[in-house]
């Protein structure tokens, strides 16, 4: 088999997801009802059967540290196969990585030291099943030097991303940040190509890149090196619509991605794992979603009314009318409380008489008896954050020692 080395980044700081970045990397937020952001690119990586993996990390980044090593140090079970997590080295001075090819360029000895075939670049900062194996099938076919994955958008949205304009035969003759006029895809007007951030590079072509790079003083693939490798290489669009992965049921989102950059995205996305026929189903044995192995006891209900709701290990549920929501692990919900399209994170505990409607809890907070958010707009914006959908977020409240935590 072709030889792929992964270079993960999930060092960014993620300031639009703020408060729940105010404590770790966006790549550390938690999603669902057991993962992390990052668990969807690694798992993407393993069920690709690519298992050498790195994972460059920067701001905030010992949650992240933390969560990598306790979920995914399976991963060196096999000879060859491992998930490292690389903080910034400064091999080459006393700078942080100052983009995102930088980031690649100050650990260009990782690459030098395993010589594979093709390089993949990719984000953690997306909730999405990509078969990447299929990417790099068409990248030999294509005899691409550089493949990077596009999703269709529709043309009346495509303002909003990066864009990639592309000939009939998916050869990129440019990139286009947030265009007014964006140039639809050849084989649909209705839409056009967003970049996923997510590359595959030749390897010499990439480290010739990087050092071209590092002598023009540049740091980014999408503002430098792409746009200049498409004038003296074979850089190719690779249509994500195109991926197949196999488990997904009918009722999903064909070629399901989402760029949870913003409280209002993520908050959409959380909501798009419920329901009977979800957008996103979670579970899929086919395409196994991997996250910690928590070993708490499993949730328990001693009473309430509970409607499309995921709710993680260890939560204990006193009495309480729940519906559209996510509670992660060891949630404490009390009697007489109320929560709508809520998302509850890890270690909280909501008093009895509570109303939550609309809301993001973030981890380690205690919600007093009979309080109200997400009601009083006014009252919420005074106190916390609220999204320009109109989504309070609570921030994560201080750590507690264990022994004090569970006496709550």
């Amino acid at each position: 088999m072709i030889k792929v080395l992964a270079m993960v980044l999930a060092g960014g700081q993620g300031t639009r997801l703020h408060p729940l970045t105010a404590e770790r990397s966006k790549p550390a937020v938690p999603f669902g009802s057991r993962y992390r952001i990052a668990d969807f690119v690694l798992s993407n990586l393993v069920n690709s059967e690519i298992r050498g993996i790195y994972v460059l990390v920067q701001y905030k980044s010992q949650s992240l540290i933390e969560h990598v090593t306790k979920a995914w140090g399976h991963a060196r079970a096999f000879a060859g196969q491992f998930i490292t997590v690389v903080p910034p080295q400064m091999r080459e001075g006393p700078e942080w990585f100052q983009g995102t090819s930088d980031a690649i360029f100050q650990n260009i000895n990782l690459i030098e030291r395993h010589s594979p075939d093709i390089v993949a670049v990719f984000g953690a900062d997306h909730i999405y099943r990509m078969d990447v194996r299929q990417m790099v099938d068409f990248h030999r076919r294509q005899g691409a030097h550089v493949s990077v994955a596009a999703i269709p958008v529709p043309l009346a949205e495509a303002s909003a991303f990066g864009i990639i304009d592309t000939d009939v035969q998916g050869r990129i003759r440019g990139f286009l940040e947030k265009p007014k006029n964006p140039p639809p895809m050849p084989a649909d007007p209705t839409r056009a190509y967003g970049s996923m951030g997510n590359y595959l590079f030749d390897t010499e072509v990439l480290l010739t890149a990087l050092r071209e790079a590092r002598e023009r003083g540049e740091h980014d693939f999408g503002h430098h090196i792409l746009p200049r490798l498409i004038h003296s290489h074979n850089v190719f669009a690779y249509n994500f619509a195109d991926n197949r992965v196999p488990g997904i049921a009918d009722s999903e989102e064909p070629a399901y991605w989402r760029d949870v950059g913003n409280l209002d995205a993520f908050y959409a996305a959380n909501r798009d794992v419920l329901g009977a026929e979800a957008r996103f189903n979670l579970f899929n044995p086919q395409w196994f979603i991997n996250s910690s192995s928590y070993q708490g006891p499993s949730p328990r209900i001693f009473s309430g009314q509970i409607d499309d709701t995921a709710i993680g290990a260890g939560s204990l549920i006193k009495g309480a009318r729940i519906r559209s929501s996510i509670l992660r692990r060891e949630v404490v919900v009390e009697e007489d409380v109320e929560i709508e399209d809520c998302f509850i994170m890890d270690y909280c505990v909501i008093r009895r008489g509570a109303r939550l409607k609309n809301v993001i809890v973030d981890s380690y907070n205690i919600i007093d008896a009979n309080s109200r958010i997400g009601f009083d707009a006014a009252a919420d914006a005074a106190r916390y954050t609220v999204s320009e959908g109109g989504v309070v977020v609570v921030p994560k409240g201080p750590d507690l020692p264990d022994v004090v935590r569970y006496r709550i």
